[in-house]
């Protein structure tokens, strides 16, 4: 290239390494409570995509469930148990989200918001494979094990029990 030729970087709250660090320790979490295969879908703050993985076994639309919960934890400002908590009896307003998000907004547990040591929402990471509290406990102990915050901080009360 051409002298002078140079990108601007564009800074990331949410580094690669990071999310890399939240999927393994999701995943060795899920195999340590031998939870059924999981998709697992890191998301920077803005939404995007930054890591996903799949383990074997996992169904076909796992990927997309794992999302919207991300982006439905992103979307409210706090984790997707705490949505589907809130707006259990506001059905018709968690319709209009999800058709004003085409789809993307699945408010079941298993979407955590990533902390950062400020408390600020840096990303999302979302689970999706077992029972939803269950997926929530992967992604909180994933997040924990990266060493950075989660909300909620807690797994819900008796997720070794959650049924599908």
């Amino acid at each position: 290239m051409g002298e002078g030729y140079f990108l601007v970087p564009v800074a990331s709250a949410l580094r690669l390494a990071q999310a890399e660090a939240v999927l393994d320790g999701t995943l060795k979490a899920a195999r340590e409570a031998d939870l059924l295969p999981l998709a697992v879908v890191v998301l920077d703050a803005g939404a995007q995509l930054v890591a996903f993985r799949r383990e074997d076994g996992c169904g076909v639309l796992r990927f997309e469930i794992a999302r919207g919960k991300a982006q439905a934890a992103l979307g409210m400002g706090i984790g997707s148990r705490v949505v589907r908590d809130r707006l259990k009896e506001r059905v018709a307003f968690q319709a209009s989200i999800a058709a004003a998000s085409d789809g993307r907004f699945i408010p079941v547990p298993g979407g955590v918001l990533i902390l950062n040591a400020a408390g600020e929402a840096i990303g999302a990471v979302g689970v999706s494979g077992d029972a939803s509290d269950r997926d929530e406990y992967a992604a909180i102990m994933g997040i924990r094990a990266a060493g950075l915050g989660a909300h909620p901080d807690e797994p819900a009360p008796g997720w070794r029990e959650a049924g599908l």
